[in-house]
């Protein structure tokens, strides 16, 4: 059976390297013969705004409705994101926060604080971008970005995180380290979706 893979760049900026590892999976995932949708944060139109959940939200944008299509048809999904203050970028941000939302991600119980995974089924992997070492961010601030996206994005919705990885640090970066995380992104898209 065909895997069905959505590609979300979270990145706020057309031709990042995020942009550039989105593609190397891409082409691993085609290579395989997935099926492959894909939006580019940068080209999204959207209102960031968020004031909470409730009976009085706004409708969504086209965008933000394909984002959420992408997600329901997919098997299997990959976000890409850098790695801001510890978190993903806000525009980033802003998209969970209008989009992964109760009836669609989620539903809580009436009572108690149980809650309902409504994107079960799905697997995903992360590739997140830094400035700062993976080993230094593991040690001194115990990987918050990787443990948000695979915990309390993916985990909170039922979709099991098959890998979360960052690469880094890119500021140093030379251009075989990046070649070498080009072709491991390659790599995780061929498995992805084999």
């Amino acid at each position: 059976m065909t895997k069905r893979v959505f590609i979300w760049v979270a990145h706020p900026r057309s031709g990042s390297l995020c942009e550039g590892i989105a593609d190397a999976y891409q082409a691993g995932a085609g290579r395989a013969g997935a099926d492959i949708r894909r939006l580019n944060l940068s080209e999204m139109a959207f209102a960031p705004e968020f004031d909470g959940y409730g009976d009085d939200m706004p409708p969504l944008e086209p965008d933000l409705r394909a984002w959420q299509d992408g997600i329901a048809w997919a098997d299997h999904l990959l976000f890409v994101h850098p790695y801001w203050w510890g978190a993903m970028p806000t525009r980033a941000k802003a998209v969970l926060d209008r989009a992964l939302i109760p009836g669609f991600g989620f539903t809580y119980h009436r009572k108690g604080v149980a809650w309902d995974k409504l994107l079960s089924g799905r697997t995903a992997d992360a590739i997140i971008t830094s400035d700062t070492p993976p080993l230094l961010d593991t040690l001194l601030y115990r990987k918050p970005a990787r443990r948000v996206i695979r915990n309390q994005v993916l985990g909170f919705c039922g979709i099991k995180a098959k890998r979360v990885v960052q690469f880094g640090p890119v500021k140093t970066a030379p251009a075989k380290r990046i070649a070498n995380w080009l072709d491991r992104a390659e790599r995780m898209g061929l498995t992805a979706a084999a």
